[in-house]
């Protein structure tokens, strides 16, 4: 009978009395089934689509840290504002972690299980940030020879999201882009992607050393929305790459609609067709995929009546457009590991390491260039 495993695994629990619990938990690894296997996880990345599980509607400045040097515990409140919102997780302790890396160490019986034994894998499947994770073969890729855990812990959330972002494009029948938040790690992804394929693509940074970063790999139309002159800016860039799909990380605000008004103006630069009280015909369209911005989506009516504004993540479209489509993405991005797709980490922490003060209130500011990996091995 083989030896049983037992690994850390951190859950996030928020309690019915309103507080936050986070905390490294150990589990006993089951066999895997004929087409699992179990993975020794050695990377994993810390993404903000990760920090919405981890930390709920928490206010962190509340934060706390218990337990003890080996089995640290974080504690925060949970506004009583916000609870409705967090109303389906209540006392359910909840493993996070949406994507990673390491080593097979234990195979099931089926022929594609068996082959990936031994094998450096990427995985996307949550439950991440553990020691050890059971997952399905279909969950995982193997890693190119010569790459490391790092190398493909990023393998999926953000390569998919941003070459999902081109397909949209595509498929919809647009042909150049606008990414907000566009010197994050994503952003810069989609920058190397568009460059090689071609692609016009107009991105919205915060600071000047965010455009330096951009100009540094390539990228020609940067517009700064901190400038006095944002909208008029942002209107000629529109105008030369003819950008009438946007992608919005920071989702509340005005920016959406400040991307359909200067769509709509840029549009009518370029035509030569009469006037029309409805505004242009040619449809102009926002997806907010993030939520930097917690406010209110901010929308003034002045781009006429072609247009919509709404919500695209990472999973609905890889279910609409097929296993077979998506094959080829994942098939792209093994490819294209350690160029286009490649992610820089400013710090490696362990699993305790992650639940301490300090590591939470440096990657929970989801600033440019922070960007965390988790090594559950350490």
């Amino acid at each position: 009978m083989a030896e049983a495993i037992t690994g850390l695994q951190l859950r996030s629990l928020i309690k019915a009395s309103g507080e936050l619990e986070v905390a490294l938990v150990p589990v006993e690894i089951p066999e895997p089934g004929p087409d699992e296997v179990v993975v020794r996880v050695e990377a994993t990345p810390i993404n903000p689509s990760d920090l919405g599980l981890l930390f709920g509607a928490a206010d962190m400045s509340t934060a706390r840290q218990t337990g003890t040097p080996d089995a640290p515990v974080i504690t925060a409140k949970v506004p009583e504002a916000a609870m409705k919102a967090m109303a389906g997780r209540l006392d359910q302790p909840m493993p996070v972690g949406n994507e990673g890396a390491g080593t097979v160490i234990k195979a099931g019986s089926s022929e594609a299980a068996q082959a990936l034994q031994g094998k450096l894998v990427a995985v996307l499947g949550g439950a991440m940030y553990a020691q050890y994770r059971v997952i399905n073969v279909n969950f995982c890729m193997p890693l190119p020879d010569g790459a490391t855990a790092a190398d493909g812990a990023s393998s999926f959330v953000n390569p998919l999201t941003a070459l999902g972002m081109t397909e949209t494009m595509r498929r919809e029948g647009h042909t150049a882009l606008v990414h907000t938040a566009a010197a994050s790690n994503l952003g810069q992804m989609l920058n190397r992607i568009c460059i090689k394929d071609g692609v016009a693509l107009v991105n919205i940074v915060r600071s000047e050393g965010q455009a330096r970063l951009l100009r540094d790999i390539g990228a020609e139309h940067i517009v700064d929305s901190t400038s006095p002159d944002f909208m008029s800016e942002l209107t000629k860039a529109l105008e030369i790459t003819g950008a009438t799909l946007a992608f919005d990380a920071i989702g509340g605000g005005r920016l959406a609609g400040q991307i359909l008004s200067c769509m709509e103006a840029a549009i009518i630069r370029k035509s030569k067709g009469a006037y029309s009280r409805y505004g242009s015909d040619v449809p102009k369209q926002v997806y907010i995929y993030g939520g930097l911005d917690l406010r209110p989506t901010e929308i003034v009516r002045n781009f006429g009546m072609t247009w919509g504004v709404g919500g695209w993540l990472l999973m609905p479209f890889l279910q609409k457009i097929g296993p077979e489509a998506g094959a080829k993405l994942r098939a792209r991005v093994a490819a294209e590991l350690k160029t286009t797709f490649a992610s820089s980490y400013t710090r490696v922490v362990s699993l305790k390491e992650a639940l301490s003060l300090e590591s939470i209130a440096t990657y929970n500011k989801r600033a440019t260039g922070e960007k965390f990996l988790i090594d559950p091995s350490r």
